[in-house]
């Protein structure tokens, strides 16, 4: 069962599509697919309307598909967590997770044009497994607990401008990351129960076609229980909120690949969750003239 949001950013609408491929409206159980339908047991009273045949089939022909959660209230990211990852950044791997920021408003459609920055020269992609809470989660008192507070799982593409995140960065990440359009999101968001083990996903990323990223994440150095387990206890986690959990090997960062221009395509997937695909075009100052 996938979750999703159909329509123009700002009017989407929520829908459900079955394992059949069949998608279906849920505009009879919510007005929108947010943190606090989640919190209400919204997965499983999706699942009971799909069950019981209450929902209308939707076509999709020739409709957007936006990021599947809407207007979550943070959007917390993990750094440097495969291993592979931070070898090829030249670091070595951390003791403790590094986290960062990334507005919300960054969170787009999976298929949105992904927009330069002006002046931009080092933009760079990354594929990540995105976690999304379904329920409060505060100083949890173990992983397996963890598992219990998520919702589901979605692609995300974890864009970053590199020198404003290294060369600007004041000390910080968030400065690289957080351009407008820079966290698509999608397809779906597919519920917990309906992926194995979440710690053997296959996850890669294409650029122009190009193979870039292929790994799983058996290659995290912290997973996602442990993740969500441990931000817990150093704040307090809503439903809705979206962890980005890191990214694998074979970013532009590590010097074997150019940074991303405008005409590239940049495509990620994660085995379960779907696919993505961005046409970078122009720069945000040359699309305001």
């Amino acid at each position: 069962m996938k979750l999703m949001r159909l329509g123009l950013p700002g009017a989407e609408r929520p829908a459900v599509r079955s394992d059949d491929g069949t998608t279906y409206d849920l505009g009879a159980l919510t007005e929108d697919i947010t943190g606090a339908f989640l919190a209400a047991d919204g997965i499983e009273r999706t699942r009971e309307a799909l069950q019981h045949g209450r929902l209308r089939p939707l076509s999709t022909t020739g409709v957007r598909v936006g990021p599947p959660v809407a207007r979550p209230a943070a959007v917390v990211c993990i750094g440097q967590n495969y291993a592979a990852h931070a070898a090829e950044s030249g670091g070595a791997p951390p003791a403790e997770p590094i986290v960062f920021f990334k507005h919300p408003n960054t969170v787009v459609g999976p298929h949105d044009d992904v927009v330069l920055p002006e002046s931009s020269g080092c933009t760079d992609w990354e594929v990540e497994l995105a976690v999304v809470l379904g329920r409060r989660a505060s100083r949890l008192g173990s992983t397996t607990e963890a598992f219990d507070h998520i919702a589901g799982y979605v692609v995300g593409n974890d864009l970053s401008e590199r020198n404003w995140q290294l060369e600007r960065s004041g000390g910080q990440w968030s400065k690289g990351k957080c351009a407008p359009g820079f966290n698509p999101l999608g397809p779906w968001l597919v519920a917990a129960e309906d992926i194995g083990d979440v710690q053997a996903l296959p996850l890669r990323s294409w650029v122009n076609g190009q193979l870039r990223q292929d790994s799983t994440t058996a290659d995290m150095i912290f997973g996602v229980a442990h993740l969500v387990w441990q931000l817990s206890w150093f704040m307090t986690l809503e439903a809705g909120d979206v962890i980005n959990t890191g990214t694998p090997e074979g970013v532009a960062l590590s010097g074997r690949f150019p940074y991303l221009s405008p005409g590239d395509v940049v495509e990620t997937e994660i085995a379960g969750l779907g696919r993505q695909r961005q046409q970078v075009v122009g720069t945000q100052l040359e699309a305001a003239r």
